[in-house]
């Protein structure tokens, strides 16, 4: 800082880090997710995670276990594809995302905002047909980090960014 500026220093670990870990995370799960339908290719390890869940008849275990192998084996092999791509995608712009929120980019604060905002209609649009309460986290969450990216961009203008939006208003 220089003598004679009286900005606070920045957080060593603010809302928006926290917001990059979010991301990241988000990405991490989505890798797994690209990662486990690859592998459920495979008939024998099916198999082997079909015996694994029949031997836990009454755990979460095994009607999860059960649930994804029969979901994905009933993809087709153009659907799975789709579902890969999509999936991978997704996780390319989240850590696009993350990384530049981690770095403070200012075009990572406004990347985010518009894919974040662009996904509440879809969450919203799932709530009101088929509500969870994770459902309902992610929405709020999403609506949360929104709100407060918004009123982050607006509130914390680089003055040079700044300076001349004021000169345009001061014309007028």
């Amino acid at each position: 800082m220089k003598p004679g500026d009286s900005a606070a220093p920045e957080p060593r670990f603010g809302v928006l880090r926290l917001i990059a870990l979010y991301k990241i995370v988000k990405v991490l799960l989505l890798l797994l997710v690209a990662y486990g339908e690859l592998r459920l290719r495979d008939a024998s390890l099916v198999a082997k995670l079909l015996s694994w869940a029949s031997a836990r008849p009454y755990g979460l275990e095994h009607r999860v276990v059960s649930r994804l192998v029969e979901w994905f084996s009933g993809l087709s092999s153009t659907r799975a594809e789709a579902l890969r791509l999509v999936t991978l995608g997704y996780a390319a712009v989240f850590a696009i995302e993350g990384i530049g929120l981690w770095m403070r980019k200012r075009w990572a604060e406004w990347l985010t905002v518009v894919i974040t905002a662009s996904l509440v209609p879809l969450e919203t649009w799932e709530m009101f047909f088929r509500p969870t309460w994770g459902k309902l986290a992610i929405l709020l969450g999403n609506i949360g980090i929104v709100v407060y990216l918004i009123w982050h961009v607006r509130t914390h203008a680089n003055p040079a960014e700044r300076a001349p939006l004021v000169a345009e208003v001061n014309k007028l």
